[in-house]
């Protein structure tokens, strides 16, 4: 059995403007160790589908669908069940450390309540395991540091501080939202290696729109596109054969791959087009394309796409 099993999962948003359908009928498995990559445009639901694992949405918002984890749906938990999981069993590293952290409370404080929270020690104790999780993500005097506020952190260094709280409860899956998010390319192959030797006994859903770090830290990639799935391979395969016309774009547009844009904007989650989402911007489009919805097919080899070109 996986460790987390999403079937069928829908995550609609109720706005002024209209529902947004943020993510629409996803299906993905992440297994014991895996570090599974979910990737794509800014605004396509990644953060969302995150969001929707750990149940960190606002109250109106209506998910649908299952999310098992260790047999257990998520979706049919009541909040106090909840809370027992989220931050003990499933971390969430939110993107922009910035403004995830307390600015008026000291880092250590911040950690320290998290240990507290989930493990029930004694404030001295949980102290003590908040200076040895700075320690641990590599953090010069962790003691003293400790003592400081977010405001004395340099932007690297926020983001370890996010980790060390992530960890601190040695939860089983960690959800990393954009981790590398605005850092400088230094820090960021930092914070990558730094990723993957905290995660080497822990399996990781890692959300980002940077491709290069998602090469570097992910066995499998997920690609994501207005809402919903559109293929699913091994890293190498993602990169070397990639298979819809979208993730063909997305990896020309690379700087190391001639920077070449994808024509057009990615379309409203509050109308999307019909049929395939992508048809609007695709080079490939048939008539069929424009209302007929295709299914995830099989290529081979674990190798998913959602495309009538395979079909």
């Amino acid at each position: 059995m996986s460790l987390l099993q999403i079937t069928n999962l829908r995550t609609w948003i109720p706005t002024r403007d209209g529902i947004v359908k943020a993510v629409n009928a996803v299906d993905l498995e992440i297994e014991d160790n895996e570090k599974l990559g979910l990737i794509g445009e800014t605004g396509c639901g990644k953060s969302i589908l995150g969001m929707s694992i750990t149940r960190l949405l606002q109250p109106s918002t209506k998910i649908a669908g299952e999310i098992v984890y260790k047999g257990k749906d998520l979706l049919r938990l009541n909040e106090e069940e909840m809370r027992k999981i989220r931050g003990k069993e499933i971390a969430m590293i939110l993107q922009n450390p910035t403004t995830s952290l307390n600015p008026v409370l000291k880092v250590g404080d911040q950690i320290a309540e998290a240990i507290r929270l989930h493990q029930g020690l004694d404030k001295r104790t949980a102290r003590k395991e908040a200076i040895e999780m700075l320690e641990s993500v590599k953090i010069p005097l962790p003691e003293k540091r400790a003592n400081e506020y977010p405001h004395e952190f340099s932007g690297g260094m926020k983001e370890r501080v996010m980790i060390a709280m992530g960890l601190a409860c040695d939860p089983s899956l960690i959800i990393a939202d954009e981790p590398t998010k605005g850092l400088d390319i230094t820090i960021k192959m930092q914070i990558v290696k730094l990723m993957k030797e905290v995660t080497k006994q822990r399996s990781m859903l890692f959300i980002t729109h940077d491709l290069g770090v998602a090469a570097k830290i992910c066995d499998n990639i997920a690609v994501m596109y207005a809402g919903e799935l559109v293929e699913y391979a091994k890293t190498d395969e993602i990169f070397k054969k990639p298979m819809h016309p979208y993730t063909q774009g997305f990896l020309n547009s690379l700087p190391n791959m001639g920077l070449k844009p994808i024509r057009g904007l990615s379309p409203s989650l509050i109308d999307p087009p019909s049929g395939c989402r992508f048809h609007p911007r695709c080079d490939y489009a048939e008539e069929r394309c424009k209302n007929r919805h295709p299914e995830m097919l099989i290529i081979g080899n674990g190798h998913y796409v959602r495309c009538f070109l395979y079909d």
